[in-house]
This record gives C-alpha cells, sequence and structure tokens, in this order.
C-alpha cells in the first residue's frame, strides 16, 4: 500500500473519532483551556476536505425544486443536464478537470433564478430574454474558483446557433461548452427525458437534425446524436439519475480553508437570501457573523471554516418553501408553519449524504432546536447540542429578530438582545452565547458584518 493509499484509509477510520472531540470539547469550551490545543493538533494531521462535487449537486438538488416551482422544470433536469454535458464532454476528448468545470456548470445552470425573479419584483420590470439571469448566473460560477476556464459556459447557455439568443451570439461564437448546456438544457426541458418513451427517441433525433444551424450549433448537435442513444436515456430515470450522475462526475476535493469553500459558502448564501425580498442578507448575515463570533471564541481556522460553512448552508431547505409564505404580513396557519419547519428537515436531507460533511450538517440543521427539547425539526434538547449548534441557534435568531420582516419592522441591538435574554431566562437558548453576543455584536448596532477572511 503506498503513502496516499495509507494516508486516505487512516483518515477514513480515524475520521469519526477526531470528528467527536470538538464536540466533546466544545460543550466545555470555556472550562476547557487545553483541549482546543489537542483539537488543533489532531485537526492539523487530519486536516478536513470537502467534495465539492457533492455539495453542488445538493444545491442543484434545491435549485431544481425553486426551478420546478417557478418555471414547471421537471424534477433532477440540473442532474440530467449536468449528465449529458459530462458525456458530450468525454466523446470531445475533453480531461477531467474540464469535464468536471463543464458538468458543474450544466448542473447549476439556473442558480440564478432566485435572484432573477426578486429583481423583476423590485423592479416591476420583466426580461423575456432572461438575459439578467444568465449574467447573473456567470457572475455565481465565476466566484467558485474552478481549476479550468469556465467563461461564459452560463452566460450564454440560452443562445441559438443562428445568432436569436440573448445575446446574438452565433455557432462559434461562445465557447463550446456553453453549445453544449444549450442542446441538454433544451432537449431535457422540452421532452422531459426521464419519462422519455424508447419509440419517442428517433423523432428526438430528427428534429436534432432539423434545428441544427438553428438552435444548435453543428458540433453540439453531432455530439448528442452520439449519446443520445437508449442506454443514456434510461440511466436519466428519476429512480437511477443520483446514482448515473455520481458516475458520470469526476471527484473534486478540497481543503475546507481554501477560497474555493468560501466563494462557494458565499454562492451558496446569495441564492438562498434571494427567495425572499425580506431575507436578501439573512444567510449571509448569520455567516459573516458567525466568522465574526469564531475569531470572538479565536477558534483554529479549520473550525471557523466549518462553522462559517455551516451557517452558509442553514437554511437551504429554505428554497422549497413557497415565497408567499415567507413574505406572508400576517401570522401563519399551522399548515404553512408546517411547510417552514420542513425546511430544516431538508437542509438535513441535502447535507448528510456529503462525504466528510457530518459536523457541518449537524450544526446546520440544529439551527431551530431548543435547549428545553421545543425547537424543530428534532426536538433535541440541552444535552444533545454542542456549542457551535447553540451559537448558530442564537445567531438565527438575533438576525431574525434584528432584520425587518412581513410580520414585524427591523429592531435595535438592545431590543433584540433583550427578546434573547427573555429566551435565554426561559431555558430556551444558552446564556453565557446570549451574553457574548451582546457584548461582542453592540458596536454593530444597525450595521452589516463584512466578510473578511484572514
Amino acid at each position: 500500500m503506498n503513502f496516499n493509499l495509507k494516508y486516505a484509509f487512516v483518515q477514513r477510520e480515524y475520521a469519526s473519532i477526531f470528528n467527536r472531540i470538538p464536540l466533546i470539547a466544545s460543550k466545555y469550551r470555556k472550562k476547557i483551556t487545553g483541549c482546543q490545543g489537542v483539537i488543533t493538533i489532531f485537526k492539523g494531521i487530519f486536516m478536513a476536505t470537502v467534495r465539492i462535487d457533492s455539495l453542488i449537486k445538493s444545491i442543484a438538488t434545491a435549485l431544481d425544486i425553486v426551478e420546478g416551482a417557478l418555471l414547471g422544470a421537471s424534477t433532477n433536469h440540473g442532474k440530467r443536464i449536468a449528465v449529458l454535458c459530462a458525456k458530450m464532454g468525454k466523446v470531445l476528448g475533453k480531461n477531467p478537470e474540464e469535464i468536471t468545470a463543464l458538468a458543474i456548470c450544466a448542473l447549476l445552470h439556473d442558480n440564478a433564478l432566485t435572484e432573477y425573479i426578486l429583481s423583476e419584483k423590485k423592479n416591476g420590470k420583466h426580461d423575456p430574454a432572461m438575459k439578467k439571469h444568465c449574467e447573473y448566473g456567470q457572475r455565481n460560477v465565476d466566484a467558485l474558483h474552478f481549476k479550468t476556464n469556465v467563461k461564459n459556459f452560463i452566460l450564454y447557455h440560452h443562445e441559438r446557433a443562428n445568432g436569436t439568443g440573448p445575446f446574438g451570439i452565433r455557432e462559434g461564437e461562445g465557447p463550446l461548452e456553453a453549445e453544449l448546456i444549450t442542446i441538454a438544457d433544451s432537449i431535457d426541458a422540452a421532452h422531459h427525458l426521464q419519462r422519455l418513451e424508447p419509440e419517442n427517441l428517433p423523432a428526438i433525433r430528427s428534429m436534432i437534425v432539423e434545428e441544427t444551424g438553428k438552435k444548435y450549433s453543428k458540433i453540439a448537435a453531432e455530439t448528442m446524436l452520439e449519446i443520445l442513444d437508449l442506454p443514456t436515456i434510461l440511466s436519466l430515470k428519476d429512480n437511477v439519475i443520483k446514482q448515473t450522475a455520481s458516475e458520470a462526475l469526476f471527484p473534486w476535493t478540497e481543503d475546507i480553508q481554501t477560497e474555493t469553500i468560501f466563494g462557494l459558502a458565499g454562492f451558496i448564501a446569495s441564492i438562498i437570501d434571494y427567495k425572499s425580498v425580506f431575507t436578501q442578507k439573512h444567510s449571509t448575515q448569520i455567516a459573516n457573523k458567525a466568522w465574526f463570533m469564531g475569531k470572538y471564541y479565536k477558534y483554529e481556522p479549520q473550525e471557523l471554516a466549518e462553522l462559517y460553512l455551516a451557517a452558509s448552508l442553514h437554511d437551504l431547505g429554505k428554497l422549497a418553501v413557497p415565497s408567499d409564505i415567507l413574505e406572508k404580513p400576517g401570522k401563519l396557519s399551522e399548515e404553512e408553519f408546517g411547510i417552514i419547519k420542513e425546511h430544516v428537515r431538508l437542509t438535513w436531507e441535502l447535507l448528510s449524504d456529503i462525504e466528510g460533511f457530518e459536523t457541518i450538517c449537524r450544526w446546520a440543521s440544529n439551527h431551530h432546536e431548543k435547549l428545553d427539547g421545543s425547537g424543530y425539526p428534532f426536538g433535541k434538547k440541552a444535552p444533545e447540542l454542542d456549542f457551535n449548534s447553540r451559537l448558530l441557534a442564537c445567531l438565527d435568531l438575533y438576525q431574525a429578530i434584528s432584520e425587518e420582516r412581513p410580520y414585524h419592522p427591523g429592531r435595535s441591538h438592545g431590543d433584540t438582545m433583550r427578546i434573547l435574554y427573555e429566551m435565554a431566562s426561559m431555558g430556551k437558548i444558552d446564556g453565557d452565547i446570549t451574553k457574548d453576543l451582546d457584548i461582542a455584536l453592540a458596536p454593530y448596532d444597525g450595521k452589516d458584518i463584512n466578510f473578511l477572511y484572514s
């Protein structure tokens, strides 16, 4: 066994042990002074990594829910586009990094839908060509620090070969990858490939030939025709697409402290926040405040990065909550509140399958739990809630109480803290953390905290 294989084996076998150390230590964070040094040594040896491809697949699942609600797209649309693009990339001789970049851009091709829809609401202007949706989407993926060039992959994914698309880009004037995403997106959106009957496949292939030079570029059409056979169609069915997508994408692993992770965290938080006009800064500010409090507690870099990522992801499941519920000015009905509560369980479901994400998933999905067991979705009590779960719960409350919502105006730091202190006195949230927030956040009364990666 070579060194790399030995290292991977040891890391896998002992990861669960080392993941439990900060959980135990955090319970007594202010009482045990030497424990953090031990954690630092262990985490220095077993540096946390994140499977970017797995995380992005989870984000794409949430985006599919949004796209289904807004545009009527079918489930797993993003995964099917990614699989088709990965297959075409292989036929065209792309290397693994290029295929990964293409497939991930395909997964995220509609990542800016929430921002685009909110922009239309605020400005009262409709953009039938969806140029802004393409521009916002490209800007977002540019923040992910791919290992290979992805310029204009998403920006031009609604262009047509004859130049009649939103930007007037003709065949060959933009990147080939954008043309591949275009044909895959167009065919799946029109024909719902997960439900396609085998006898209808020849008609789709004939349509591709007819639209070559009009909708589709010659290279994209020829490559799609090479891969679009019965085995490919069967691999796109809903009951197997998750496995198909996993096999199609090459693994992309990054250290948790890299710019890629921080770019991805900010990207996720922005997508979630644009779900509603009232939450445009919610996840972003909780993530920034989590980073700020981690600095306040003198966290080591790895735990700081994990906390920031958990805070950025904590409301991922809220993408599935209808906007009319999020923006309802009056009291929610019991049914509506039940829908709101499910967003945390969905966050847990989306993150729980990601390799190495156990701690981040726990912190993110515990943010509505209460020490007395009255929280949701799991009804956990104090012994089951570690320090960072309690911290994110307090930060979520602080942000929700202080920011303007449809059912209350924005509040000052002092008014927000009075509510938090009352909840702490009732045994619902951590009293020590509440005091720390009062001290640390008082200078920022009414002001946003900016994220400073250092």
